[in-house]
């Protein structure tokens, strides 16, 4: 399908560009910027006037709930969810139920995320198998099924040796590894240890929880180094945490870490009176730890910012808030919650690099060969594009949200900034005014 969007203020980060300008769109791909080709004629012609186009959004953090929960058509929520946010790709952990460390699984969970016609959908396998931290599994295997890096999502391998064989073994073939700092023993409590946990009576998560298992990686990494290793770090919570992956790029290890949309705009003042919806994984911390998240994101040492949606039906999330499971919905609030954060001076240009190129070079390789130009608006790229309305204001309601989990501490707020039209591979997977009406009629 030929398209072209006309009028809309163009912004890549990727190569810098940030000017009005047309985009046109034949056979999936970006065929011009800035001006069509005389006998190019779009079947379809959008008006992006007051609007930003974009590259389409990346998200390196959202569970689907599939496999598991394919009786609640979670995988149809969740992506019709993500294109509402402007994402046209997300990564998912493997931490599913069965766990992802059998190319089967990962063929079938693929294939049915293809069916959609949605975002495409980029699963991370388990590093270890049932996600136990006592055998590798088939990595090749696991990467020829559609895997694009390894992790163990929230188990961490207890075993340092399992864990050092693991990351050599990975880097022997060139894959990443994914993985949230977490020491096992220090990670069993429900908030962020300190005044106000101790006031509340909760058990509390050191910082220590993550500065351990952070310098034990950064150890193996050094005795790994010219081994081709590259390690990403997952949703970095604490300021020692922040400062200590600075010390670590300035050192030349091979890291890259995000950070997710709560911990750069929450505390664990948010918490207020047991309020399970912002019973979180990591823990909210405290205000300093959020102002090193926000200046790490800002200076580079924090290389993407992520949802960490994680949809929880209501049956598991009111109750109290020790007992409550952890996560929050985010896909939906990710791009309006990077423009927020961008509005202390950073610019739009800042909030969009870390939801698209920065994040499209944490995939590297795993996704550029087969998907040529994703994260970036180039000619010849594949056409995953956002158009937002920058200046749109909108309430954080359960009713707003098309995920399935209704629950996120940002409820009542007002956001500005949506996503009017997304486009994944040059097909328009969601249009907000076409939604707008069916829903009217």
């Amino acid at each position: 399908m030929k398209i072209l969007i006309q009028h809309g203020r163009v912004i890549d980060p990727a190569s810098g560009r940030d000017e009005t300008a047309d985009v046109a769109i034949a056979d999936g791909r970006i065929v011009a910027i800035g001006g069509a080709a005389r006998d190019f004629n779009p079947e379809r012609t959008i008006d992006a006037s007051g609007c930003v186009v974009a590259p389409g959004l990346i998200d390196l953090a959202a569970r689907l709930r599939e496999p598991g929960h394919e009786h609640a058509r979670m995988l149809e929520s969740e992506m019709a969810a993500a294109v509402a946010g402007g994402i046209t790709s997300l990564v998912c952990p493997p931490d599913t139920d069965p766990v992802l460390d059998e190319p089967g699984l990962v063929e079938m969970l693929k294939m049915r995320a293809e069916r959609l016609h949605q975002a495409r959908l980029l699963p991370l396998g388990a590093l270890t198998r049932g996600l136990k931290g006592e055998t590798l599994t088939e990595l090749v295997q696991l990467t020829d099924a559609g895997c694009v890096a390894f992790s163990q999502a929230e188990s961490p391998v207890v075993n340092t040796q399992v864990l050092q064989r693991a990351l050599q073994y990975a880097a022997t073939f060139g894959y990443s590894v994914w993985l949230r700092p977490q020491d096992s023993w220090f990670s069993n409590g429900v908030a962020a240890s300190g005044a106000l946990a101790t006031r509340m009576g909760l058990s509390g998560v050191p910082v220590m929880a993550e500065t351990i298992a952070l310098h034990t990686l950064f150890e193996i990494m050094r005795g790994l180094q010219g081994s081709g290793l590259r390690l990403h770090l997952c949703r970095i919570s604490s300021a020692a945490g922040v400062e200590l992956v600075r010390r670590a790029k300035a050192d030349g290890l091979a890291v890259t870490a995000d950070v997710s949309i709560n911990s750069l705009h929450l505390t664990d003042l948010d918490i207020g009176y047991y309020d399970s919806a912002a019973r979180l994984t990591p823990p909210l911390r405290q205000q300093r730890d959020r102002d090193a998240l926000r200046a790490g994101l800002a200076d580079g040492t924090l290389d993407a910012l992520v949802s960490d949606h994680t949809p929880v039906d209501a049956d598991t999330k009111t109750l109290p808030f020790a007992e409550a499971e952890p996560g929050a919905t985010g896909l939906e609030l990710l791009l309006p919650l990077a423009l927020k954060w961008a509005q202390e001076g950073l610019g739009i240009l800042s909030a969009l690099k870390v939801l698209t190129s920065a994040p499209a070079g944490i995939l590297g390789s795993a996704v550029s060969n087969s998907l040529g130009g994703v994260g970036q608006l180039a000619v010849g790229g594949v056409a995953d594009l956002c158009v937002f309305d920058p200046e749109e204001q909108w309430e954080v309601t359960p009713e707003a949200l098309r995920s399935q989990g209704k629950h996120t501490p940002f409820t009542g707020y007002q956001l500005t900034g949506r996503a009017r039209l997304t486009l994944v591979g040059g097909r328009v997977a969601f249009d907000r005014e076409a939604t707008c009406v069916s829903v009217s009629r």
